[in-house]
Protein backbone atom coordinates (compact mmCIF):
# COMPACT_ATOMS: atom_id res chain seq x y z
CA UNK A 1 0.00 0.00 0.00
CA UNK A 2 3.21 2.55 1.16
CA UNK A 3 4.43 2.08 -2.65
CA UNK A 4 1.23 2.56 -4.18
CA UNK A 5 0.91 5.42 -2.04
CA UNK A 6 3.89 6.40 -3.59
CA UNK A 7 3.10 6.02 -6.78
CA UNK A 8 -0.31 8.49 -6.67
CA UNK A 9 1.87 11.62 -4.79
CA UNK A 10 4.75 11.06 -7.48
CA UNK A 11 1.46 11.90 -9.71
CA UNK A 12 0.10 14.83 -7.90
CA UNK A 13 -2.70 13.02 -6.50
CA UNK A 14 -2.53 12.84 -2.56
CA UNK A 15 0.93 14.68 -2.50
CA UNK A 16 1.75 17.62 -0.28
CA UNK A 17 0.53 20.64 -1.31
CA UNK A 18 1.10 24.35 -0.75
CA UNK A 19 -0.59 27.55 -0.05
CA UNK A 20 0.89 31.25 0.20
CA UNK A 21 -1.33 33.25 2.43
CA UNK A 22 -0.20 36.93 1.86
CA UNK A 23 -1.13 39.82 4.01
CA UNK A 24 -1.66 42.00 1.41
CA UNK A 25 -3.16 41.84 -2.03
CA UNK A 26 -3.18 45.46 -3.09
CA UNK A 27 0.61 46.95 -3.24
CA UNK A 28 3.02 49.35 -5.68
CA UNK A 29 5.68 48.22 -7.61
CA UNK A 30 9.00 48.25 -4.79
CA UNK A 31 6.88 47.11 -2.00
CA UNK A 32 7.48 44.86 0.33
CA UNK A 33 5.39 41.65 0.90
CA UNK A 34 4.12 39.66 3.95
CA UNK A 35 2.58 36.63 4.30
CA UNK A 36 2.21 32.73 5.50
CA UNK A 37 3.21 29.55 3.53
CA UNK A 38 1.42 26.64 4.80
CA UNK A 39 2.36 23.38 3.59
CA UNK A 40 -0.10 20.26 3.64
CA UNK A 41 1.33 17.11 4.09
CA UNK A 42 0.24 14.04 1.72
CA UNK A 43 -0.43 10.48 2.12
CA UNK A 44 3.17 9.94 2.38
CA UNK A 45 6.81 11.54 3.63
CA UNK A 46 7.83 13.89 1.01
CA UNK A 47 11.52 15.57 0.20
CA UNK A 48 10.71 19.33 -0.77
CA UNK A 49 14.08 20.84 -1.93
CA UNK A 50 13.35 24.11 -2.01
CA UNK A 51 10.28 26.72 -1.77
CA UNK A 52 10.03 29.46 -3.88
CA UNK A 53 7.98 32.25 -5.24
CA UNK A 54 8.07 33.88 -8.43
CA UNK A 55 6.62 37.00 -9.48
CA UNK A 56 4.96 36.76 -12.93
CA UNK A 57 2.92 38.79 -15.41
CA UNK A 58 2.30 38.58 -18.67
CA UNK A 59 3.20 39.93 -22.08
CA UNK A 60 1.87 40.29 -25.79
CA UNK A 61 4.50 38.89 -28.68
CA UNK A 62 4.06 39.11 -32.34
CA UNK A 63 4.72 36.11 -34.56
CA UNK A 64 3.94 35.97 -37.65
CA UNK A 65 1.01 38.59 -37.65
CA UNK A 66 0.02 36.83 -34.93
CA UNK A 67 -0.57 38.02 -31.57
CA UNK A 68 0.13 35.58 -28.12
CA UNK A 69 0.20 35.67 -25.05
CA UNK A 70 3.61 34.57 -23.39
CA UNK A 71 4.09 34.57 -19.11
CA UNK A 72 7.21 36.24 -17.78
CA UNK A 73 8.91 35.76 -14.34
CA UNK A 74 9.85 38.88 -13.08
CA UNK A 75 11.80 37.48 -10.03
CA UNK A 76 12.24 34.52 -7.98
CA UNK A 77 12.18 33.70 -4.24
CA UNK A 78 13.51 31.45 -2.13
CA UNK A 79 11.13 30.81 1.20
CA UNK A 80 12.80 28.20 2.63
CA UNK A 81 15.22 25.23 1.55
CA UNK A 82 15.35 21.34 2.18
CA UNK A 83 13.31 20.08 4.65
CA UNK A 84 10.91 16.48 4.63
CA UNK A 85 7.30 16.97 4.92
CA UNK A 86 5.58 14.46 7.17
CA UNK A 87 2.36 12.99 5.61
CA UNK A 88 -0.65 14.53 7.28
CA UNK A 89 1.27 17.16 8.80
CA UNK A 90 0.51 20.99 8.38
CA UNK A 91 3.27 22.97 8.14
CA UNK A 92 3.72 26.88 8.52
CA UNK A 93 5.67 29.73 8.66
CA UNK A 94 6.17 33.50 8.02
CA UNK A 95 7.68 35.14 4.85
CA UNK A 96 8.34 38.72 3.50
CA UNK A 97 10.00 39.44 -0.02
CA UNK A 98 9.75 42.81 -1.89
CA UNK A 99 8.41 42.84 -5.05
CA UNK A 100 11.11 44.85 -7.79
CA UNK A 101 10.45 48.29 -8.59
CA UNK A 102 9.76 47.12 -12.38
CA UNK A 103 6.63 45.41 -11.60
CA UNK A 104 3.82 46.05 -13.86
CA UNK A 105 0.81 48.13 -13.01
CA UNK A 106 -1.92 45.94 -13.33
CA UNK A 107 -4.85 46.65 -15.45
CA UNK A 108 -7.16 44.79 -17.17
CA UNK A 109 -5.06 43.69 -20.00
CA UNK A 110 -2.05 42.83 -17.60
CA UNK A 111 -2.07 40.87 -14.89
CA UNK A 112 0.48 40.39 -11.95
CA UNK A 113 0.35 36.93 -9.35
CA UNK A 114 2.80 35.22 -7.06
CA UNK A 115 3.05 31.71 -7.94
CA UNK A 116 4.55 29.72 -5.17
CA UNK A 117 5.62 26.03 -5.07
CA UNK A 118 7.70 23.27 -3.75
CA UNK A 119 10.74 21.25 -5.60
CA UNK A 120 9.78 17.88 -5.04
CA UNK A 121 11.81 14.76 -6.34
CA UNK A 122 10.78 12.31 -8.65
CA UNK A 123 6.92 14.14 -8.36
CA UNK A 124 4.74 16.85 -10.13
CA UNK A 125 5.84 19.66 -8.34
CA UNK A 126 2.67 21.38 -6.56
CA UNK A 127 1.84 25.51 -7.00
CA UNK A 128 -0.35 27.80 -5.57
CA UNK A 129 -1.49 30.96 -7.64
CA UNK A 130 -2.27 34.53 -5.77
CA UNK A 131 -3.64 37.79 -8.04
CA UNK A 132 -1.85 40.73 -7.00
CA UNK A 133 -3.59 44.63 -7.70
CA UNK A 134 -0.49 45.95 -8.45
CA UNK A 135 -0.33 50.14 -8.31
CA UNK A 136 2.70 52.54 -10.01
CA UNK A 137 6.15 52.68 -7.64
CA UNK A 138 6.29 55.94 -6.23
CA UNK A 139 8.83 57.66 -8.69
CA UNK A 140 6.38 56.48 -11.67
CA UNK A 141 3.35 58.03 -10.14
CA UNK A 142 5.55 61.05 -9.97
CA UNK A 143 6.09 61.14 -13.36
CA UNK A 144 2.35 59.70 -14.39
CA UNK A 145 1.07 62.96 -12.99
CA UNK A 146 3.52 65.04 -14.52
CA UNK A 147 1.89 63.97 -17.43
CA UNK A 148 -1.40 65.02 -16.72
CA UNK A 149 -0.20 67.94 -16.14
CA UNK A 150 0.82 68.93 -19.24
CA UNK A 151 -2.61 67.63 -20.45
CA UNK A 152 -1.94 64.11 -21.75
CA UNK A 153 -4.56 61.39 -21.24
CA UNK A 154 -4.11 58.15 -20.54
CA UNK A 155 -5.72 56.21 -23.52
CA UNK A 156 -3.72 52.41 -23.23
CA UNK A 157 -1.57 50.82 -20.74
CA UNK A 158 0.37 47.22 -22.55
CA UNK A 159 2.97 44.63 -22.03
CA UNK A 160 4.86 44.15 -25.08
CA UNK A 161 7.71 41.89 -26.08
CA UNK A 162 10.72 44.39 -26.42
CA UNK A 163 13.72 42.49 -25.25
CA UNK A 164 16.46 45.01 -26.46
CA UNK A 165 14.55 47.71 -23.96
CA UNK A 166 13.30 45.04 -21.55
CA UNK A 167 17.11 43.69 -21.05
CA UNK A 168 17.83 46.56 -18.97
CA UNK A 169 15.31 45.61 -15.92
CA UNK A 170 16.21 41.60 -17.11
CA UNK A 171 12.95 41.59 -18.50
CA UNK A 172 11.68 40.45 -22.13
CA UNK A 173 9.12 42.59 -22.39
CA UNK A 174 8.39 46.73 -21.43
CA UNK A 175 5.20 48.44 -19.87
CA UNK A 176 4.21 50.71 -22.56
CA UNK A 177 1.91 53.61 -21.47
CA UNK A 178 -0.12 55.84 -24.02
CA UNK A 179 -1.43 59.06 -23.98
CA UNK A 180 -3.25 61.66 -26.46
CA UNK A 181 -2.70 65.61 -25.53
CA UNK A 182 -5.90 66.95 -24.77
CA UNK A 183 -5.16 70.53 -24.22
CA UNK A 184 -1.25 72.26 -24.44
CA UNK A 185 0.11 69.87 -27.32
CA UNK A 186 -3.09 69.21 -29.27
CA UNK A 187 -2.44 69.66 -32.87
CA UNK A 188 1.02 68.99 -32.51
CA UNK A 189 1.44 65.91 -31.02
CA UNK A 190 -1.05 62.41 -32.28
CA UNK A 191 -0.07 60.51 -29.04
CA UNK A 192 3.02 60.11 -26.88
CA UNK A 193 4.07 57.12 -25.18
CA UNK A 194 5.88 56.50 -21.76
CA UNK A 195 7.97 54.06 -20.36
CA UNK A 196 9.29 53.96 -17.15
CA UNK A 197 12.86 52.14 -15.66
CA UNK A 198 12.20 52.91 -11.64
CA UNK A 199 15.22 52.08 -9.16
CA UNK A 200 15.92 53.30 -5.50
CA UNK A 201 17.35 56.42 -6.41
CA UNK A 202 15.67 57.63 -8.93
CA UNK A 203 13.98 56.62 -12.65
CA UNK A 204 14.75 56.40 -16.40
CA UNK A 205 12.43 57.76 -19.03
CA UNK A 206 11.93 56.96 -22.40
CA UNK A 207 9.48 58.80 -24.26
CA UNK A 208 8.53 58.45 -27.80
CA UNK A 209 7.17 61.31 -29.04
CA UNK A 210 4.44 61.00 -32.06
CA UNK A 211 4.38 63.93 -34.07
CA UNK A 212 1.44 65.15 -35.54
CA UNK A 213 1.85 64.79 -39.54
CA UNK A 214 1.68 68.35 -41.47
CA UNK A 215 1.13 68.50 -45.43
CA UNK A 216 2.48 66.29 -47.58
CA UNK A 217 6.24 65.78 -46.46
CA UNK A 218 4.38 65.08 -43.33
CA UNK A 219 2.32 62.08 -44.51
CA UNK A 220 5.89 60.40 -46.35
CA UNK A 221 7.32 60.90 -42.70
CA UNK A 222 4.75 59.21 -40.93
CA UNK A 223 4.65 56.57 -43.61
CA UNK A 224 8.14 55.88 -42.98
CA UNK A 225 8.00 56.34 -39.13
CA UNK A 226 10.23 59.22 -39.10
CA UNK A 227 7.51 61.74 -37.52
CA UNK A 228 8.54 59.66 -34.12
CA UNK A 229 11.63 60.61 -31.66
CA UNK A 230 13.02 58.79 -28.86
CA UNK A 231 14.04 60.89 -26.25
CA UNK A 232 15.18 59.46 -22.72
CA UNK A 233 15.70 61.24 -19.42
CA UNK A 234 16.48 60.55 -15.86
CA UNK A 235 15.27 61.69 -12.80
CA UNK A 236 17.01 61.67 -9.63
CA UNK A 237 15.82 60.89 -6.13
CA UNK A 238 15.99 64.75 -5.16
CA UNK A 239 14.23 66.01 -8.36
CA UNK A 240 11.50 63.88 -8.10
CA UNK A 241 11.11 65.22 -4.57
CA UNK A 242 10.65 68.44 -6.10
CA UNK A 243 7.18 67.35 -6.78
CA UNK A 244 5.14 66.50 -10.40
CA UNK A 245 4.76 70.35 -11.45
CA UNK A 246 9.27 70.41 -11.45
CA UNK A 247 8.74 67.06 -13.34
CA UNK A 248 6.09 68.52 -15.76
CA UNK A 249 8.02 71.63 -16.65
CA UNK A 250 11.40 69.13 -17.49
CA UNK A 251 9.03 67.06 -19.42
CA UNK A 252 7.13 69.85 -21.50
CA UNK A 253 10.83 71.03 -22.17
CA UNK A 254 11.92 67.83 -23.70
CA UNK A 255 8.77 67.56 -25.88
CA UNK A 256 8.95 70.83 -27.41
CA UNK A 257 12.45 70.34 -28.35
CA UNK A 258 11.32 66.73 -30.22
CA UNK A 259 8.02 68.83 -31.82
Amino acid sequence: MSMFKRMLASAGIGAAQVDLLLHEDEVNAGDTMTGVVRIQGGRVNQQVDDVYAFAMTSYEKSNNDRRTTENAAIAKFLLAGKFTVEAEKTYEFPVSFRLPTITPMTTARTPVWIQTGLEIQEAINPKDRDELQVGPHPHSAVVLEAVRQLGFRLREVTCDYAPHIGRKAGVPFVQEFEFVPTSLFQGQLDELEVVFFPDENGIDVHLQVDRKARGLSGLFAEALNADERIVKVRFERGQLSQGSGYIADQLGDLVRRSL
